[in-house]
Protein backbone atom coordinates (compact mmCIF):
# COMPACT_ATOMS: atom_id res chain seq x y z
CA UNK A 1 0.00 0.00 0.00
CA UNK A 2 2.80 2.39 0.91
CA UNK A 3 4.66 1.50 -2.29
CA UNK A 4 1.53 2.20 -4.39
CA UNK A 5 1.03 5.59 -2.74
CA UNK A 6 4.70 6.45 -3.22
CA UNK A 7 4.48 5.50 -6.91
CA UNK A 8 1.37 7.65 -7.41
CA UNK A 9 3.05 10.68 -5.82
CA UNK A 10 6.12 10.27 -8.07
CA UNK A 11 3.94 10.09 -11.20
CA UNK A 12 2.01 13.22 -10.26
CA UNK A 13 5.23 15.09 -9.49
CA UNK A 14 6.70 14.13 -12.86
CA UNK A 15 3.56 15.24 -14.73
CA UNK A 16 3.55 18.61 -13.00
CA UNK A 17 7.25 19.20 -13.75
CA UNK A 18 6.73 18.34 -17.43
CA UNK A 19 3.75 20.69 -17.62
CA UNK A 20 5.70 23.61 -16.11
CA UNK A 21 8.59 22.95 -18.51
CA UNK A 22 6.18 22.97 -21.46
CA UNK A 23 4.66 26.29 -20.38
CA UNK A 24 8.10 27.84 -19.94
CA UNK A 25 9.07 26.70 -23.40
CA UNK A 26 5.92 28.23 -24.88
CA UNK A 27 6.70 31.62 -23.29
CA UNK A 28 10.11 31.64 -24.96
CA UNK A 29 8.76 30.51 -28.34
CA UNK A 30 8.72 33.44 -30.80
CA UNK A 31 5.57 32.07 -32.45
CA UNK A 32 3.68 32.30 -29.19
CA UNK A 33 5.19 35.75 -28.59
CA UNK A 34 3.26 36.99 -31.57
CA UNK A 35 0.06 35.30 -30.40
CA UNK A 36 -1.37 36.88 -27.24
CA UNK A 37 -3.79 35.05 -25.07
CA UNK A 38 -7.42 35.51 -26.09
CA UNK A 39 -9.52 37.94 -24.13
CA UNK A 40 -11.23 36.36 -21.14
CA UNK A 41 -14.59 37.32 -22.62
CA UNK A 42 -13.90 35.05 -25.59
CA UNK A 43 -12.46 32.14 -23.66
CA UNK A 44 -14.59 29.10 -23.03
CA UNK A 45 -15.16 25.51 -23.93
CA UNK A 46 -16.64 24.81 -27.34
CA UNK A 47 -16.11 28.32 -28.76
CA UNK A 48 -14.75 28.54 -32.34
CA UNK A 49 -11.09 29.56 -32.71
CA UNK A 50 -10.10 31.89 -35.54
CA UNK A 51 -6.60 32.37 -36.90
CA UNK A 52 -5.98 36.11 -37.25
CA UNK A 53 -3.22 37.51 -39.43
CA UNK A 54 -1.90 41.01 -38.83
CA UNK A 55 1.13 43.22 -39.42
CA UNK A 56 3.37 45.06 -36.99
CA UNK A 57 2.66 48.78 -37.29
CA UNK A 58 2.49 51.39 -34.57
CA UNK A 59 -0.07 51.91 -33.01
CA UNK A 60 -2.20 49.19 -34.59
CA UNK A 61 -0.11 46.19 -33.53
CA UNK A 62 3.03 46.41 -31.36
CA UNK A 63 5.11 43.89 -29.44
CA UNK A 64 5.11 44.57 -25.70
CA UNK A 65 6.83 41.95 -23.57
CA UNK A 66 5.40 38.53 -24.36
CA UNK A 67 2.22 39.75 -26.07
CA UNK A 68 0.92 42.05 -28.76
CA UNK A 69 -0.97 45.26 -28.05
CA UNK A 70 -2.38 48.18 -29.94
CA UNK A 71 -5.52 49.53 -31.57
CA UNK A 72 -6.21 46.39 -33.61
CA UNK A 73 -5.59 44.11 -30.64
CA UNK A 74 -8.15 45.94 -28.50
CA UNK A 75 -10.57 45.99 -31.43
CA UNK A 76 -10.11 42.23 -31.89
CA UNK A 77 -10.69 41.59 -28.18
CA UNK A 78 -13.91 43.63 -28.27
CA UNK A 79 -15.15 41.74 -31.34
CA UNK A 80 -14.33 38.40 -29.74
CA UNK A 81 -16.32 39.36 -26.66
CA UNK A 82 -19.32 40.40 -28.73
CA UNK A 83 -19.34 37.43 -31.16
CA UNK A 84 -18.11 34.78 -28.69
CA UNK A 85 -15.05 33.33 -30.39
CA UNK A 86 -11.48 32.58 -29.47
CA UNK A 87 -8.55 33.68 -31.63
CA UNK A 88 -4.91 33.04 -32.34
CA UNK A 89 -2.90 35.92 -33.77
CA UNK A 90 0.02 35.50 -36.16
CA UNK A 91 2.15 38.18 -37.79
CA UNK A 92 2.17 38.01 -41.59
CA UNK A 93 5.23 36.14 -42.80
CA UNK A 94 6.40 38.43 -45.62
CA UNK A 95 5.55 41.68 -43.84
CA UNK A 96 3.27 42.84 -46.69
CA UNK A 97 -0.30 44.07 -46.72
CA UNK A 98 -1.34 42.36 -49.91
CA UNK A 99 -0.62 42.92 -53.60
CA UNK A 100 -0.72 40.91 -56.81
CA UNK A 101 2.67 39.44 -57.74
CA UNK A 102 3.93 38.88 -61.30
CA UNK A 103 2.50 35.36 -61.44
CA UNK A 104 -0.95 36.48 -60.33
CA UNK A 105 -0.53 35.27 -56.76
CA UNK A 106 -1.29 37.52 -53.84
CA UNK A 107 1.27 38.40 -51.20
CA UNK A 108 0.89 39.57 -47.62
CA UNK A 109 -2.21 39.15 -45.49
CA UNK A 110 -4.50 38.84 -48.52
CA UNK A 111 -2.42 35.90 -49.75
CA UNK A 112 -2.59 34.17 -46.37
CA UNK A 113 -6.40 34.41 -46.36
CA UNK A 114 -6.57 33.05 -49.91
CA UNK A 115 -4.29 30.13 -48.98
CA UNK A 116 -6.45 29.41 -45.91
CA UNK A 117 -3.50 30.14 -43.61
CA UNK A 118 -5.66 32.67 -41.75
CA UNK A 119 -9.38 33.15 -41.25
CA UNK A 120 -9.44 36.93 -40.93
CA UNK A 121 -7.00 39.85 -41.19
CA UNK A 122 -7.29 42.56 -38.53
CA UNK A 123 -4.84 45.29 -39.48
CA UNK A 124 -4.66 48.73 -41.13
CA UNK A 125 -5.69 47.05 -44.38
CA UNK A 126 -7.15 49.43 -46.96
CA UNK A 127 -10.34 48.39 -48.73
CA UNK A 128 -9.68 48.48 -52.51
CA UNK A 129 -11.56 47.15 -55.51
CA UNK A 130 -8.73 44.75 -56.42
CA UNK A 131 -8.70 43.22 -52.95
CA UNK A 132 -12.50 43.15 -52.80
CA UNK A 133 -12.49 40.89 -55.88
CA UNK A 134 -10.63 38.10 -54.06
CA UNK A 135 -11.63 38.59 -50.39
CA UNK A 136 -14.52 40.14 -48.49
CA UNK A 137 -14.27 43.21 -46.25
CA UNK A 138 -16.35 44.30 -43.31
CA UNK A 139 -17.58 47.82 -42.68
CA UNK A 140 -14.48 50.05 -42.28
CA UNK A 141 -13.48 50.65 -38.69
CA UNK A 142 -11.25 53.63 -39.53
CA UNK A 143 -11.56 56.30 -42.24
CA UNK A 144 -8.44 57.68 -43.86
CA UNK A 145 -7.03 59.12 -47.07
CA UNK A 146 -3.71 59.82 -48.80
CA UNK A 147 -1.57 62.63 -47.42
CA UNK A 148 1.98 63.98 -47.51
CA UNK A 149 4.27 63.65 -44.48
CA UNK A 150 7.05 66.27 -44.27
CA UNK A 151 9.75 67.36 -41.89
CA UNK A 152 9.10 70.87 -40.61
CA UNK A 153 12.54 72.32 -41.27
CA UNK A 154 12.56 71.06 -44.87
CA UNK A 155 8.97 72.12 -45.50
CA UNK A 156 8.99 75.48 -43.75
CA UNK A 157 8.92 78.50 -45.95
CA UNK A 158 11.35 81.31 -45.22
CA UNK A 159 9.56 84.15 -43.52
CA UNK A 160 9.18 87.38 -45.42
CA UNK A 161 11.51 90.16 -44.40
CA UNK A 162 8.43 92.21 -43.58
CA UNK A 163 6.67 89.36 -41.80
CA UNK A 164 5.68 91.75 -39.01
CA UNK A 165 3.14 93.27 -41.42
CA UNK A 166 1.38 89.92 -41.95
CA UNK A 167 -1.15 90.18 -39.09
CA UNK A 168 -3.03 92.85 -41.06
CA UNK A 169 -3.99 92.87 -44.71
CA UNK A 170 -3.01 95.66 -47.09
CA UNK A 171 -6.52 97.05 -46.87
CA UNK A 172 -6.31 97.15 -43.08
CA UNK A 173 -2.98 98.99 -43.12
CA UNK A 174 -4.40 101.48 -45.65
CA UNK A 175 -7.49 102.03 -43.50
CA UNK A 176 -5.27 102.50 -40.44
CA UNK A 177 -3.19 105.16 -42.20
CA UNK A 178 -6.34 106.96 -43.35
CA UNK A 179 -7.83 106.82 -39.83
CA UNK A 180 -4.58 108.19 -38.38
CA UNK A 181 -4.45 111.15 -40.79
CA UNK A 182 -8.16 111.87 -40.41
CA UNK A 183 -7.92 111.85 -36.59
CA UNK A 184 -4.92 114.16 -36.62
CA UNK A 185 -6.73 116.57 -38.95
CA UNK A 186 -9.72 116.54 -36.63
CA UNK A 187 -7.49 117.25 -33.64
CA UNK A 188 -5.89 120.17 -35.43
CA UNK A 189 -9.22 121.61 -36.63
CA UNK A 190 -11.06 121.20 -33.30
CA UNK A 191 -8.12 122.66 -31.34
CA UNK A 192 -8.17 125.69 -33.65
CA UNK A 193 -11.90 126.20 -33.29
CA UNK A 194 -12.22 125.59 -29.53
CA UNK A 195 -11.81 128.75 -27.39
CA UNK A 196 -10.39 126.67 -24.54
CA UNK A 197 -7.22 126.01 -26.52
CA UNK A 198 -6.60 129.80 -26.91
CA UNK A 199 -6.02 132.53 -24.37
CA UNK A 200 -5.58 135.40 -26.80
CA UNK A 201 -5.83 134.12 -30.40
CA UNK A 202 -4.14 137.25 -31.76
CA UNK A 203 -1.16 137.13 -29.41
CA UNK A 204 -0.87 133.50 -28.24
CA UNK A 205 0.23 130.63 -30.41
CA UNK A 206 -1.88 127.50 -30.44
CA UNK A 207 0.29 124.52 -29.54
CA UNK A 208 -1.89 122.08 -31.47
CA UNK A 209 -0.26 122.71 -34.81
CA UNK A 210 -0.70 120.11 -37.51
CA UNK A 211 2.75 118.63 -36.86
CA UNK A 212 2.08 118.45 -33.14
CA UNK A 213 -1.25 116.75 -33.90
CA UNK A 214 0.56 114.13 -35.97
CA UNK A 215 3.02 113.59 -33.12
CA UNK A 216 0.19 113.27 -30.59
CA UNK A 217 -1.56 110.61 -32.73
CA UNK A 218 1.66 108.66 -33.21
CA UNK A 219 2.28 108.67 -29.45
CA UNK A 220 -1.14 107.13 -28.87
CA UNK A 221 -0.37 104.36 -31.39
CA UNK A 222 2.69 103.47 -29.33
CA UNK A 223 0.74 103.72 -26.05
CA UNK A 224 2.95 106.60 -25.01
CA UNK A 225 1.92 110.06 -23.88
CA UNK A 226 2.86 112.99 -26.09
CA UNK A 227 2.68 116.75 -25.72
CA UNK A 228 0.86 119.03 -26.16
CA UNK A 229 -1.86 117.78 -23.88
CA UNK A 230 -5.42 118.70 -24.80
CA UNK A 231 -7.26 121.19 -22.59
CA UNK A 232 -10.59 121.61 -24.35
CA UNK A 233 -13.33 119.05 -23.77
CA UNK A 234 -13.87 118.55 -27.49
CA UNK A 235 -10.20 117.78 -28.09
CA UNK A 236 -10.15 115.41 -25.13
CA UNK A 237 -13.13 113.49 -26.49
CA UNK A 238 -11.34 112.92 -29.78
CA UNK A 239 -8.18 111.93 -27.92
CA UNK A 240 -10.03 109.38 -25.73
CA UNK A 241 -11.72 107.81 -28.75
CA UNK A 242 -8.39 107.56 -30.53
CA UNK A 243 -6.77 105.97 -27.47
CA UNK A 244 -9.51 103.32 -27.28
CA UNK A 245 -9.14 102.65 -31.00
CA UNK A 246 -5.35 102.19 -30.77
CA UNK A 247 -5.69 99.97 -27.68
CA UNK A 248 -8.04 97.56 -29.49
CA UNK A 249 -5.91 97.73 -32.63
CA UNK A 250 -2.72 96.83 -30.79
CA UNK A 251 -4.47 93.94 -28.99
CA UNK A 252 -5.64 92.52 -32.33
CA UNK A 253 -2.19 92.97 -33.85
CA UNK A 254 -0.40 91.21 -31.00
CA UNK A 255 -2.90 88.31 -31.02
CA UNK A 256 -2.63 87.78 -34.80
CA UNK A 257 1.13 88.14 -34.82
CA UNK A 258 1.49 85.54 -32.05
CA UNK A 259 -0.80 83.13 -33.91
CA UNK A 260 1.20 83.54 -37.13
CA UNK A 261 4.49 82.87 -35.38
CA UNK A 262 3.22 79.79 -33.55
CA UNK A 263 1.43 78.16 -36.48
CA UNK A 264 3.23 75.99 -39.02
CA UNK A 265 0.69 75.14 -41.69
CA UNK A 266 0.53 78.73 -43.02
CA UNK A 267 4.25 78.61 -43.71
CA UNK A 268 4.19 75.37 -45.66
CA UNK A 269 5.10 75.86 -49.32
CA UNK A 270 3.82 72.32 -50.01
CA UNK A 271 0.09 72.48 -49.42
CA UNK A 272 -1.07 70.14 -52.20
CA UNK A 273 0.19 67.29 -54.35
CA UNK A 274 0.62 69.77 -57.18
CA UNK A 275 3.04 71.75 -55.03
CA UNK A 276 4.93 68.53 -54.34
CA UNK A 277 5.35 67.82 -58.06
CA UNK A 278 6.50 71.36 -58.88
CA UNK A 279 9.25 71.55 -56.24
CA UNK A 280 12.73 70.10 -56.73
CA UNK A 281 14.16 70.06 -53.20
CA UNK A 282 12.39 66.99 -51.81
CA UNK A 283 12.25 63.43 -53.05
CA UNK A 284 8.93 61.66 -52.50
CA UNK A 285 7.70 58.09 -52.49
CA UNK A 286 5.40 55.60 -50.80
CA UNK A 287 5.28 51.99 -49.58
CA UNK A 288 6.23 49.48 -52.23
CA UNK A 289 3.22 47.43 -53.35
CA UNK A 290 0.80 49.42 -51.20
CA UNK A 291 -2.68 50.53 -52.17
CA UNK A 292 -1.38 54.10 -52.29
CA UNK A 293 1.08 53.18 -55.03
CA UNK A 294 -1.65 51.54 -57.12
CA UNK A 295 -3.97 54.48 -56.50
CA UNK A 296 -1.57 56.78 -58.35
CA UNK A 297 -0.93 54.12 -60.98
CA UNK A 298 -4.62 53.81 -61.84
CA UNK A 299 -5.55 57.48 -61.47
CA UNK A 300 -6.36 59.53 -64.56
CA UNK A 301 -5.48 62.80 -62.88
CA UNK A 302 -2.44 64.35 -64.65
CA UNK A 303 -0.82 65.38 -61.36
CA UNK A 304 -1.27 61.85 -59.96
CA UNK A 305 0.17 60.38 -63.16
CA UNK A 306 3.25 62.58 -62.80
CA UNK A 307 3.69 61.34 -59.22
CA UNK A 308 3.38 57.71 -60.33
CA UNK A 309 5.85 58.17 -63.20
CA UNK A 310 8.35 59.76 -60.84
CA UNK A 311 8.04 56.90 -58.32
CA UNK A 312 8.15 54.24 -61.04
CA UNK A 313 11.32 55.62 -62.63
CA UNK A 314 13.11 55.83 -59.27
CA UNK A 315 11.29 53.05 -57.46
CA UNK A 316 14.41 51.45 -55.98
CA UNK A 317 15.41 54.79 -54.51
CA UNK A 318 12.14 56.39 -53.39
CA UNK A 319 9.92 53.41 -52.50
CA UNK A 320 10.26 52.09 -48.95
CA UNK A 321 9.59 48.64 -47.49
CA UNK A 322 7.95 49.53 -44.18
CA UNK A 323 6.15 52.43 -42.61
CA UNK A 324 8.83 52.76 -39.91
CA UNK A 325 11.48 53.09 -42.61
CA UNK A 326 9.43 55.84 -44.28
CA UNK A 327 9.09 57.88 -41.08
CA UNK A 328 12.80 57.52 -40.31
CA UNK A 329 13.73 58.60 -43.82
CA UNK A 330 11.53 61.69 -43.58
CA UNK A 331 13.27 62.67 -40.34
CA UNK A 332 16.79 61.99 -41.63
CA UNK A 333 16.74 63.32 -45.21
CA UNK A 334 14.95 65.58 -47.68
CA UNK A 335 12.17 63.11 -48.31
CA UNK A 336 8.38 63.42 -48.37
CA UNK A 337 6.33 60.31 -47.66
CA UNK A 338 3.00 59.74 -49.41
CA UNK A 339 0.76 57.43 -47.41
CA UNK A 340 -2.28 56.97 -45.20
CA UNK A 341 -3.19 60.28 -43.60
CA UNK A 342 -4.28 58.69 -40.32
CA UNK A 343 -0.88 57.02 -39.93
CA UNK A 344 0.81 60.31 -40.78
CA UNK A 345 -1.22 62.05 -38.08
CA UNK A 346 0.18 59.53 -35.62
CA UNK A 347 3.75 60.18 -36.81
CA UNK A 348 3.22 63.93 -36.42
CA UNK A 349 1.83 63.34 -32.91
CA UNK A 350 4.79 61.19 -31.87
CA UNK A 351 7.55 63.14 -33.66
CA UNK A 352 7.14 66.87 -33.10
CA UNK A 353 9.44 67.80 -36.01
CA UNK A 354 7.05 66.20 -38.53
CA UNK A 355 3.92 67.68 -40.07
CA UNK A 356 1.27 66.55 -42.55
CA UNK A 357 0.36 68.75 -45.50
CA UNK A 358 -3.27 69.98 -45.48
CA UNK A 359 -4.50 68.23 -48.65
CA UNK A 360 -5.89 64.70 -48.33
CA UNK A 361 -7.10 62.77 -51.39
CA UNK A 362 -8.56 59.34 -52.07
CA UNK A 363 -10.92 58.90 -49.12
CA UNK A 364 -10.84 55.25 -48.05
CA UNK A 365 -11.24 53.02 -45.03
CA UNK A 366 -9.53 50.22 -43.09
CA UNK A 367 -11.59 47.03 -42.96
CA UNK A 368 -11.33 43.49 -41.62
CA UNK A 369 -10.64 41.03 -44.45
CA UNK A 370 -12.23 37.58 -44.55
CA UNK A 371 -12.46 34.82 -47.10
CA UNK A 372 -15.22 35.13 -49.66
CA UNK A 373 -18.48 33.53 -48.51
CA UNK A 374 -17.13 33.46 -44.97
CA UNK A 375 -19.87 33.25 -42.31
CA UNK A 376 -17.96 35.78 -40.21
CA UNK A 377 -18.14 38.73 -42.62
CA UNK A 378 -21.64 40.00 -41.78
CA UNK A 379 -21.44 39.43 -38.00
CA UNK A 380 -18.11 41.26 -37.91
CA UNK A 381 -19.58 44.19 -39.89
CA UNK A 382 -22.54 44.45 -37.53
CA UNK A 383 -20.23 44.30 -34.51
CA UNK A 384 -18.04 47.10 -35.95
CA UNK A 385 -21.14 49.25 -36.47
CA UNK A 386 -22.25 48.62 -32.88
CA UNK A 387 -18.82 49.63 -31.57
CA UNK A 388 -18.98 52.82 -33.63
CA UNK A 389 -22.47 53.66 -32.42
CA UNK A 390 -21.41 53.08 -28.81
CA UNK A 391 -18.42 55.39 -29.21
CA UNK A 392 -15.86 52.65 -28.57
CA UNK A 393 -14.05 53.24 -31.87
CA UNK A 394 -13.68 56.95 -31.08
CA UNK A 395 -12.34 56.05 -27.66
CA UNK A 396 -9.72 53.73 -29.17
CA UNK A 397 -8.81 56.38 -31.75
CA UNK A 398 -8.22 59.03 -29.07
CA UNK A 399 -6.35 56.58 -26.84
CA UNK A 400 -3.80 55.35 -29.37
CA UNK A 401 -3.37 58.64 -31.26
CA UNK A 402 -2.70 60.75 -28.19
CA UNK A 403 -0.08 63.36 -29.03
CA UNK A 404 3.16 63.54 -27.07
CA UNK A 405 3.80 67.02 -28.48
CA UNK A 406 1.17 68.71 -26.33
CA UNK A 407 3.59 68.91 -23.46
CA UNK A 408 6.07 70.65 -25.75
CA UNK A 409 3.68 73.41 -26.81
CA UNK A 410 5.75 76.01 -24.99
CA UNK A 411 8.88 74.84 -26.75
CA UNK A 412 7.07 75.05 -30.07
CA UNK A 413 6.63 78.78 -29.59
CA UNK A 414 10.32 79.19 -28.81
CA UNK A 415 12.35 82.36 -29.31
CA UNK A 416 11.53 84.61 -32.22
CA UNK A 417 13.82 84.08 -35.18
CA UNK A 418 15.52 87.15 -36.74
CA UNK A 419 13.73 86.85 -40.11
CA UNK A 420 10.37 87.30 -38.38
CA UNK A 421 11.40 90.69 -36.98
CA UNK A 422 13.87 91.72 -39.65
CA UNK A 423 11.47 94.27 -41.10
CA UNK A 424 11.00 95.91 -37.71
CA UNK A 425 14.75 96.31 -37.27
CA UNK A 426 15.06 97.66 -40.81
CA UNK A 427 12.27 100.17 -40.15
CA UNK A 428 14.00 101.25 -36.93
CA UNK A 429 17.29 101.68 -38.79
CA UNK A 430 15.65 103.74 -41.52
CA UNK A 431 13.92 105.91 -38.89
CA UNK A 432 17.20 106.51 -37.07
CA UNK A 433 18.93 107.39 -40.31
CA UNK A 434 16.18 109.80 -41.30
CA UNK A 435 16.34 111.40 -37.86
CA UNK A 436 20.09 111.95 -38.17
CA UNK A 437 19.73 113.35 -41.69
CA UNK A 438 16.96 115.65 -40.53
CA UNK A 439 19.15 116.90 -37.67
CA UNK A 440 22.01 117.55 -40.06
CA UNK A 441 19.66 119.38 -42.43
CA UNK A 442 18.38 121.55 -39.57
CA UNK A 443 21.93 122.27 -38.45
CA UNK A 444 22.99 123.08 -42.01
CA UNK A 445 20.10 125.50 -42.44
CA UNK A 446 20.95 127.20 -39.14
CA UNK A 447 24.63 127.39 -40.13
CA UNK A 448 23.81 129.05 -43.44
CA UNK A 449 21.77 131.74 -41.70
CA UNK A 450 24.51 132.29 -39.10
CA UNK A 451 27.21 132.43 -41.80
CA UNK A 452 25.24 135.01 -43.78
CA UNK A 453 24.73 137.13 -40.65
CA UNK A 454 28.40 136.91 -39.56
CA UNK A 455 29.75 137.00 -43.11
CA UNK A 456 31.71 133.77 -42.62
CA UNK A 457 32.18 130.58 -44.58
CA UNK A 458 29.23 128.21 -44.28
CA UNK A 459 31.55 125.19 -43.86
CA UNK A 460 33.48 126.85 -41.01
CA UNK A 461 30.30 127.76 -39.16
CA UNK A 462 28.89 124.25 -39.73
CA UNK A 463 32.09 122.72 -38.32
CA UNK A 464 31.96 125.04 -35.30
CA UNK A 465 28.36 124.08 -34.61
CA UNK A 466 29.16 120.35 -34.79
CA UNK A 467 32.21 120.69 -32.54
CA UNK A 468 30.27 122.75 -30.03
CA UNK A 469 27.38 120.27 -29.86
CA UNK A 470 29.71 117.28 -29.66
CA UNK A 471 31.93 119.18 -27.21
CA UNK A 472 35.11 118.65 -29.21
CA UNK A 473 37.12 121.28 -27.30
CA UNK A 474 40.31 121.12 -29.30
CA UNK A 475 38.59 121.60 -32.61
CA UNK A 476 36.41 124.34 -31.19
CA UNK A 477 39.42 126.18 -29.70
CA UNK A 478 41.33 125.89 -32.98
CA UNK A 479 38.34 127.23 -34.85
CA UNK A 480 38.02 130.16 -32.44
CA UNK A 481 41.73 131.03 -32.76
CA UNK A 482 41.44 130.99 -36.54
CA UNK A 483 38.42 133.25 -36.31
CA UNK A 484 40.27 135.66 -33.97
CA UNK A 485 43.24 135.95 -36.31
CA UNK A 486 40.95 136.67 -39.22
CA UNK A 487 39.23 139.46 -37.28
CA UNK A 488 42.59 140.95 -36.24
Amino acid sequence: MDKGLHFTICVLTTVLLLRESSQAGEEKDPEVLAAPKPDSRGAGEGLPTLTVTTILEDPYVMVRGAELEGYCMELLAALAGMLRFQYRVKVVGDGQYGAVAAGGNWSGMIGEILRREADIAVAPLTVTSAREEVVSFTTPFLQTGIGILLRKDTASQDMSFFHFLSPFSKETWTALLFAYLLTCCCLFLVARLSPCEWNEPKNEENHFTFLNSLWFGAGALALQGATPRPQALSVRVIAVVWWLFTLALLAAYIANFTALLSSGSEQLPIQTFEDLVKQRNLEFGTLEGSSTFYYFKNSKNPIHQMIYEYMEKRREHVLVKTYQEAVQRVMDSNYAFIGESISQDLAAARHCNLIRAPEVIGARGFGIATAQASPWTKPLSIAVLKLREAGDLDYLRNKWWESSCLRQSRDRWGPLEPPALGGLFLTLGIGLALGVLAALAELSSSSRRAAAHAKKSCCSVFTEEICTRLRIKGAARQSQETSGKANA
